[in-house]
């Protein structure tokens, strides 16, 4: 039975030679699916190619092993130590045969990087579309339509879309499970939503399951309401079988990477939640509470104000509205809002965050926001004149309604902009290596301060290593995986005890390289910013080094608030206060030194 409330299209039985056409019913969706996935693709697609990287964790925990497996070589962090199993080598394989197969299409390794990019593009593409879909379905297409507006130009998807990171697995997993739960199309799909949220907890992030639990409770009262617990219990149980069958095939895949039995989401949690004192996310460092708020305002603007805001106003429309409102929609809304507020008030709680653990609930602020949006349409578009909103003339509420939309959409745009145009320095000075002739097997390129900017093994060519200099920084710096010429060798690799390792983020001085074996080095340079004994500015060297290649990359420090939030365009006139500040990012080359002349 299809859940009521939930138009569901039937199909006519012919007739014989009627004397005039029936007219299908109308689809129920204001832009069609495949404009929807051109939409998406185009804006992920964007991302995949111009997006800077956010977070070294992406390139050390995700790149680097995937370079391993299709190059026999890479940086190894402590997160992939057999000792401490934090990460899963089925979700790295994952993406391994997708950038073996882009090796075979391309010809540069930073081309294959843009064709893993791609890839996810595309899949997050794919998830966006179907999750459309189903809202268009079973909610409403103005519903439908707000939602796939808010996902396709906002920053904070931008940088989610095409990520190599398990909360971005997770967050295209979760779209999946969502239309499963909300399309019920041919009968209930509890047992595959379950599968989609359990795939992306187990493969991608375990915490992530916890945006099943109000979907799920759903089920079981509307099941325990209409008599129907046998078929809930048994639909559960499929998904839990499911569940369990994705589990079994991780653990086998780890277990001949790691020649141990170990089950990662568990050591994920043990660490993050029981990893006591000295150990756990903290020592990374802590933020305030008010660090997601800032966060997604910068990243979804009014829509993230919307999506706080659905829910007093669906009490608002409940109370004074009531007519519209019956029992069982209001239940299901309710159920569907609770994810983002649930996820929301969690990870706010926690000391140690990270924009990148928001990734999971963004499909569900997007769906917030289009809800809370949408009530307010409904609102507006009131001709009662028994209420004072009715009374408004036509064009005045228009022009209110376009101007929200005109400014989330072009503060977006200036977001996304900003971005692009302030940080994707890494993604550019690597180039010249590429080039015939620059570099040479054997070389390599050293990495100081700027270290954690490193935007990966896959834009330097064959042969040449990425290495460590000395510098402020304290902590634990990547190691390397083993050279793995055959696959053989590989598993040994990855199955082998790195030495220097430890889960505490403590130095180790053997990851760092001395500056003479460096043929190669990326530094920056930001005036104003001192320089200190283990961080001088080697880009004023010029004895010793010459610029090979350089780029802008903002200056955070002297850049005033406007110029930091958004895209502002370096015209003479605009304010100096306003402008943005800039520095250099460079690739050095070291100097050869003249040879001796000779003596007669």
């Amino acid at each position: 039975m299809p859940r009521k409330g939930i138009e569901v299209p039937s199909v006519s039985q012919e007739q014989p030679a009627p004397r005039t056409k029936r007219l299908p019913p109308p689809p129920p969706f204001y832009l069609p699916l495949n404009i929807a996935l051109y939409v998406c693709i185009i804006s992920n697609g964007i991302a995949a190619f111009l997006a800077p990287i956010q977070d070294c964790d992406e390139v050390f925990n995700f790149w680097e092993p995937t370079h391993y497996l299709d190059h026999g070589y890479g940086l190894q962090t402590w997160e992939y130590s057999p000792v401490y199993s934090i990460r899963s080598w089925l979700y790295i394989s994952m993406h391994g045969i997708v950038g073996k197969v882009g090796s075979f299409m391309v010809g540069k390794k930073s081309s294959e990087f843009y064709f893993v990019r791609f890839f996810l593009a595309m899949v997050c593409a794919a998830c966006q579309t179907r999750l459309y879909s189903a809202i268009c379905r079973t909610l409403s297409p103005r519903i439908g339509l707000l939602f796939l507006m808010i996902v396709a130009f906002s920053p904070g998807m931008f940088h989610a879309s095409a990520a190599f990171l398990p909360s971005s697995f997770t967050m295209y997993a979760s779209m999946l499970g969502l239309a499963a739960f909300l399309d019920w199309r041919g009968g209930q799909k509890t047992a595959k939503g379950i599968m989609w949220f359990g795939l992306g907890a187990i493969v991608g992030w375990p915490f992530a399951g916890a945006l099943l639990l109000p979907l799920l409770f759903e089920e079981v009262v509307i099941g325990f309401l209409s008599n129907n617990m046998r078929q809930v219990s048994f639909d559960v149980l499929n998904g839990a079988i499911r569940c369990l069958a994705i589990l079994v095939a991780e653990v086998t895949v780890d277990f001949n990477f790691l020649r141990r039995l170990t089950i990662v989401p568990w050591n994920i949690v043990s660490y993050n939640v029981f990893g006591g004192e000295g150990r756990g996310p903290e020592i990374f460092g802590t933020e305030p509470w008010t660090f997601y708020v800032r966060n997604l305002l910068l990243n979804f603007n009014v829509w993230f104000l919307f999506a706080i805001a659905v829910a007093p106003l669906l009490l608002l429309q409940a109370i004074f509205r009531a007519q519209s409102t019956n029992k069982e929609t209001l239940f299901r809304t309710v159920t569907l809002l609770s994810p983002f507020y649930m996820w929301f008030g969690i990870f706010t709680l926690q000391p140690h965050k990270e924009e990148r653990f928001m990734y999971p609930a963004y499909p569900f602020l997007a769906l917030n926001a289009a809800i809370a949006f949408h009530m307010v349409l409904s609102y507006i578009g009131s001709s009662n004149p028994k209420e004072l909103i009715g009374r408004v003339p036509a064009k005045l509420k228009l022009a209110a309604v376009m101007s929200v939309i005109l400014f989330a959409i072009n503060g977006g745009l200036l977001r996304t902009l900003g971005m692009i145009t302030a940080y994707n320095a890494p993604l550019k000075v690597l180039q010249p290596l590429e080039q015939a002739g620059v570099a040479q097997p054997g070389d390599s390129v050293c990495f100081g301060k700027e270290w954690y900017r490193f935007p990966s093994s896959f834009f330097l060519p064959n042969g040449m290593r990425a290495k460590f200099i000395q510098s402020e920084f304290r902590g634990l710096l990547p190691g390397e995986f083993q050279d793995a010429p055959n696959f053989s060798t590989l598993l040994e690799g990855t199955s082998r005890i790195p030495e220097g390792m430890n889960d505490r983020n403590e130095e180790d001085t053997g990851k760092y390289a001395d500056i003479s074996q460096c043929s190669f080095l990326v530094d920056s340079h930001f005036p104003g910013r001192e320089t200190t004994g283990l961080e001088p500015n080697y880009i004023q060297n010029e004895a010793q080094w010459e610029e090979l290649s350089c780029a802008s990359f903002l200056d955070a420090s002297h850049t005033g608030l406007l110029g930091r939030l958004i895209w502002v365009p370096d015209l003479p006139i605009i304010p100096d206060r306003f402008r943005r500040k800039w520095g250099q990012y460079c690739l050095l080359r070291r100097r050869t030194a003249d040879p001796e002349p000779e003596l007669l």
